[in-house]
């Protein structure tokens, strides 16, 4: 006798599930689903115990063990809130020892590379990144609240949603970090006239330029006016430490994607540099390395906070909600949600 037409076989139940047969009769065995028995002795999954099997393997997949899994079934619906809210600290804890571990050896292979090539593989003298703090009062939109900044890195990406205050904390920077100076958007003023001045005025400033040009064309990028203002404003603030509003402003996505590799050889050289950005192909998460810090703004003002770029980390869904790609970007461009009255 076959099991009626709802009911289910063991291997037809797993499939369903996306589990083993194997599995499905552990679950058995701990007592967690009963499948019925047909005459001839063979177990049937009705869909009382498929419902409450897809339940386990929901939980499962949330990474939790099958002890805690039959102790939240069993349980009441606080006992249930309360070991997913455990098991969630738990995973953030995990998460941030891991991107913790991560940093490190990405910072190890970057001081192998080093050691191995004295020219870094770009024909230029490395030398060792300084790093140093910087604490100020954060100013409006804030409440004067202290920030520290441990241990500045070689790339500082600062992020945050429409009216965060980032632009002001930018600018903060800029006046508090040793010799800092900060380069806006008025770089683009009449197709980046400033910069072509600057660069007919300056012949050593145009031959540093150049050669930026060079090394970023090879890697794909596109020569245009906003990459050339971009360059000039970077080249003629050393060896001040930049603080750049929205470098992706007026570049491709192989222009973009080519700068960042650029700064970031810049930044083994040991010339700290921020950034504010909304793109997606600047500040890559995937990519983010050992000497590179993310600095979050919140849209409720709580003080900034580092995030890490690791998935699951404190901020980290937040920071990718504020980036997009250059595509998205550029359609976008201009638009405003909301923006503070001034201060």
């Amino acid at each position: 006798m076959s099991a009626p037409a709802q009911f289910l076989n063991p291997s037809e139940a797993a499939k369903r599930l996306g589990i083993s047969a194997k599995a499905l009769r552990l679950y058995e065995q701990r007592g967690l689903i009963a499948p019925i028995r047909t005459a001839t002795g063979w177990r049937a999954y009705g869909p009382d115990a498929i419902a409450r099997a897809t339940e386990i393997v929901a939980l499962r997949a949330l990474g939790l063990s099958l002890g805690q899994v039959t102790r939240m079934l069993e349980g009441d619906a606080r006992d249930f809130e309360t070991a997913l809210v455990e098991h969630e600290a738990a995973l953030e804890g995990q998460a941030r020892r891991i991107a913790s571990i991560a940093a490190r050896v990405r910072r190890f292979r970057a001081e192998l590379i080093s050691r191995a090539s004295p020219t870094g593989g770009r024909g230029r003298q490395v030398q060792p990144q300084a790093r140093f703090s910087v604490c100020l009062e954060l100013p409006w939109p804030w409440g004067g609240e202290r920030f520290e900044l441990r241990d500045v890195c070689a790339l500082n990406y600062i992020v945050g949603p429409l009216g965060s205050g980032k632009t002001r904390l930018a600018k903060r920077l800029a006046e508090i970090l040793p010799n800092g100076s900060f380069l806006g958007l008025d770089r683009l003023v009449e197709g980046g006239a400033t910069a072509r001045v600057r660069l007919e005025a300056d012949p050593a400033l145009r031959s540093r330029v150049d050669q930026s040009i060079a090394l970023l064309t090879g890697d794909g990028a596109t020569v245009s006016d906003a990459l050339i203002a971009l360059l000039a404003g970077l080249e003629s603030m050393r060896p001040a430490i930049p603080v750049v509003d929205m470098p992706e402003q007026g570049l491709d996505t192989p222009t973009q994607k080519a700068l960042v590799a650029y700064l970031r050889h810049r930044g083994v050289e040991g010339w700290p540099l921020f950034m504010l950005t909304r793109s997606s192909a600047i500040l890559d998460l995937a990519s983010v390395g050992g000497e590179e810090a993310i600095i979050f703004c919140p849209a409720n003002h709580s003080p900034p906070s580092r995030v890490v770029p690791y998935p699951g980390a404190p901020g980290y869904e937040a920071v990718a909600t504020c980036l997009a790609s250059p595509e998205v970007r550029a359609r976008t461009e201009g638009v405003i949600a909301w923006r503070p009255a001034e201060a």
